[in-house]
Formats: C-alpha cells, sequence, structure tokens
C-alpha cells in the first residue's frame, strides 16, 4: 500500500497495520500544537479513530507555516512513523513537510476543553469533530452495517418503502402532511373542506410514521423482508426519547408467529449489542470511560441472559401485588409505563422481559386477535434501564377480523386501505414483525442519555436547524 497518498490514522493506532520507518501522509484537523524554537508538536485527528497522531517537527523556523496553523486547521503532514518519545502514544510522525489545506482562527468554537452536550447541539455542524460525537457517528456507521449483515446473511430482502404515504399506519393522527397547495390560498371544496384533489397527489399525504404496511405486503410475496429507513413523527414531545425524525429497523416475516417474532427480537438485539462490543472495541472503551461506566456490562447482561417471556395479564398481576408505589396507575387494560416496565426488568426478573398478549383496545388495528377476543398477539420487548425498546405483533390475517377491527378503530376508508385488504384476500398467510427505532438502540449501547446526540442532526419540535 502506497502510504504517502493518505494513511488514515486508525491504520496507525487501532490496526497497528503501518510498519516502523515507513514514509507516511496524514490528513486531518488540528487538535492542538505548540512551537517552540527548537521543536513544533501538532497533533492531528482525521475522523477515522479517536486517537490523534502527534507529528514532531524538529526545525520550526524552516517551516513558516506553522505561524498561521491554530486549532481547528486542516492540514497535511508528510514525514516517517517513528516510534514515539512521549508518553501515553506509541507511534508519532518525524514530520519532514507540512501544509496548510484550510485555515481556523481564534473564533473555532472547539478549543481543548469541555464542552456540554447542550452547547454542542447548538452548534450540530461541528460538534462530530469532538471525540464524542467522532465515536457516535463512527459506530452508528458501523451498527447500521451490522443491521445489514444479521437480516441478509439470514435470508431477508432488504426493501424500500415509501417515505410520502397516503396511510397512517399508527392511527394516531401525528403525522407531518406533504402538499404543493399554496398555503395563503388553500384550494377548498364546495363544502368549505380542503380540495386535496387539487394538490400533487391528488390525495391527503404524509410523511411516513412506519412502512410495516408496505412490508406486509412485501413479505407476503418475498417471505422474510426487512426495511431500514427514516420516519417521522408529528409529536410535540419535549424528552430525551422522543425525535420528529429518526430511523426504524422493521423485519417482516411469512409464515411467521407470535412465537417467531420474539424469537428474532431477541436474537436480534444480542447480535447488535455482541457486535458493538467485538466490533466497536475502541468506541466503546471511550463510551465505558466518558459516559456510562456500566454500558459494557449493561450489554452483556442482556447478551448472556434468556429473555422472559410473559403474558401482560400475569405481568398486571405482578405489579398490582409488588407494593410498590407507582406514579402512573396499573390496572388491566391499561397501557404499561416506563416505570412499570423497568421494574419488571430491573426488580422482579433482572433480565430482558417480553411482555406479550396486551389487550386489544390499547393495541393498533392490525394485530391479530386471539380467541378470547380481548387480548391480541403483540408483544413489547423490554429491557433494563430503559422499558420498552422493540414492539411488535403477530398481524391479523383473517380479512373478516381485520375489517371488524378497523372499524371498531374508527377506519372506515376502506378504498385507501385496499391494497391492504387484497393480501389478506388472495393468498394470505400468518405473519409477523416488529419495529427496533435505531437511535433508541444507540443510546442504549452508547449510554448516551438523549436521543439528539445519537443522530448527527436532530429533528425535535421548534428545531431544524442545520
Amino acid at each position: 500500500m502506497d502510504y504517502t497518498v493518505r494513511t488514515r490514522v486508525a491504520r496507525i493506532l487501532i490496526d497497528d497495520a503501518v510498519p516502523l520507518g515507513t514514509e507516511v501522509t496524514v490528513l486531518g484537523w488540528v487538535r492542538t500544537i505548540r512551537v517552540s524554537k527548537q521543536v513544533a508538536f501538532i497533533e492531528v485527528n482525521d475522523g477515522s479513530c479517536r486517537g490523534n497522531i502527534q507529528g514532531v517537527i524538529g526545525e520550526p523556523n524552516a517551516h513558516p507555516v506553522l505561524s498561521d496553523i491554530a486549532t481547528g486547521a486542516a492540514v497535511r503532514l508528510k514525514g516517517e512513523l517513528v516510534e514515539s518519545q512521549g508518553k501515553g502514544q506509541k507511534y508519532e510522525i518525524a514530520v519532514a513537510e507540512v501544509t496548510l489545506v484550510g485555515a481556523a482562527d481564534e473564533s473555532f468554537p472547539l478549543q481543548k476543553k469541555r464542552h456540554s452536550f447542550e452547547f454542542l447541539r447548538e452548534i450540530a455542524h461541528l460538534r462530530p469533530r469532538t471525540n464524542t460525537f467522532g465515536a457516535v457517528n463512527r459506530i452508528r456507521s458501523r451498527m447500521a452495517y451490522a443491521i445489514h449483515t444479521y437480516y441478509q446473511e439470514r435470508g431477508f430482502y432488504y426493501i424500500h418503502t415509501p417515505i410520502i404515504s397516503t396511510s397512517d399506519c399508527e392511527g394516531a393522527g401525528n403525522l407531518f402532511r406533504v402538499t404543493t397547495q399554496d398555503l395563503t390560498n388553500v384550494a377548498r371544496t364546495d363544502d368549505g373542506g380542503i380540495d386535496w384533489d387539487k394538490d400533487f397527489f391528488a390525495a391527503e399525504a404524509y410523511l411516513t410514521v412506519s412502512g410495516q404496511l408496505e412490508g406486509e405486503l412485501l413479505a407476503t410475496a418475498l417471505g422474510d423482508i426487512y426495511t431500514f429507513g427514516p420516519t417521522f413523527r408529528a409529536e410535540n414531545s419535549n424528552t430525551s426519547r422522543h425525535a420528529s425524525e429518526f430511523w426504524m429497523i422493521e423485519p417482516e416475516m411469512a409464515w411467521a408467529e407470535l412465537e417467531d417474532n420474539m424469537d428474532l427480537a431477541e436474537d436480534f438485539l444480542k447480535y447488535l449489542f455482541r457486535y458493538a462490543l467485538e466490533k466497536c472495541p475502541d468506541e466503546m472503551e471511550f463510551f465505558g470511560t466518558w459516559v456510562d461506566k456500566e454500558v459494557r456490562q449493561t450489554l452483556e447482561a442482556v447478551i448472556d441472559s434468556q429473555f422472559e417471556r410473559l403474558p401482560y395479564t400475569e405481568a398486571i398481576s405482578i405489579l398490582e401485588k409488588s407494593g410498590e408505589t407507582f406514579e402512573f396507575p396499573v390496572k388491566w387494560g391499561l397501557d404499561m409505563q416506563s416505570e412499570h416496565e423497568r421494574y419488571l426488568t430491573e426488580k422482579v426478573f433482572q433480565k430482558p422481559v417480553i411482555v406479550f398478549d396486551y389487550p386489544e383496545e390499547i393495541k393498533a388495528f392490525y394485530m391479530r386477535v386471539n380467541d378470547d377476543g380481548k387480548t391480541v398477539r403483540a408483544m413489547d420487548v423490554l429491557v433494563p434501564k430503559v422499558g420498552e425498546i422493540i414492539g411488535g405483533s403477530q398481524r391479523e390475517e383473517r380479512l373478516d377480523v381485520l375489517t371488524d377491527r378497523m372499524k371498531h378503530h374508527g377506519i372506515t376508508d376502506f378504498e385507501t386501505y385496499g391494497w391492504y385488504l387484497d393480501i389478506r384476500k388472495y393468498g394470505s398467510v400468518p405473519h409477523s414483525g416488529f419495529g427496533l427505532g435505531f437511535e433508541r438502540a444507540l443510546m442504549y449501547i452508547t449510554g448516551m442519555a438523549n436521543i439528539r446526540d445519537v443522530i448527527p442532526f436532530p429533528r425535535v419540535p421548534r428545531w431544524a436547524k442545520f
């Protein structure tokens, strides 16, 4: 390999793949620079790992460009890779040539000091250059690769569902509308309603909240599929766990019932956590040192456990008999809150729990109704420290039952959902799937406490900058 063109710092520090004495060229951004009469030290990071490589310049006066180089500047260092004479580093570069590629002045906001996450969100265009957000973005990339690897190796097909949709999968109504109408002069029908026929798609359209419905269609043709793409929720939720734009992984399996769904969810989570620990050691060491000292222990505990599988009715009974005082009420027919979920995983079972067979009144219209007529084949995967991390179900494959459920949920526009009903009319089969929010998974893997810090450019209420 020709290291004189460009040598990534990770090849030197992480892979240990560059022999001493090799002439290398490093392109990166200056973290620190110190210049004296006899020697100059310039520390550079190129984003390939969190480690910096130090360049040592023996005759500073022969390099007048050094006076123009400051923290944040982009530089090219060319020289010989040598054993470092300083402590805490194995290698350094005996620099023969230094070139200023892009200058930065004293206004560069990322000087050598600790910055709060709140401040860094204000400069999201620059925060990837910090150690924390460099690590976040690298592990985000690697975990995306892990997701594709997992499903591709198991025979799932990656499909792309619409970003613009005319159906509301969740039925919650928290949707971002897509329109080309002039909002100062909206076309109206005779009765004063909005005339969607005059819009671009001649229909009311939204940014998708989920690719599940379309995923079901593909699963009933291809067998096993998965989607991995952006989804949108117009919820006015200013919490550390909610974002208006986030990425979702949604596998869907034909010929699969709820038990198969549980098996896949458990195996998938364990695979992701194991991948992070084994394939991303540099980043995980950083998160364990600077973000959450227990993050490795947390992931290993999930990997090593056999998930408890617990009917909702039994879960409610355990909570009611616990003697605990919860902020939110516990009662059969109500959805569980995070405090209830965490109590089950942290106090009762001390491991992940899959709760299933929820009351049909609190779950979506597409979930398969059990023989008791009161519960549906829904499941939530709960993990310690968070609560729910995956939600899914066996889908209702019986046409008559599905249409009854839709009516019960106030969905009467069967023409709009005609295609969804058709897959129950023509060769219907049992099928199941779930959704995992990518950012929620990344929060768990890294120990980062706020969803806004695991996505490069967060979209939340009153904030769509950059």
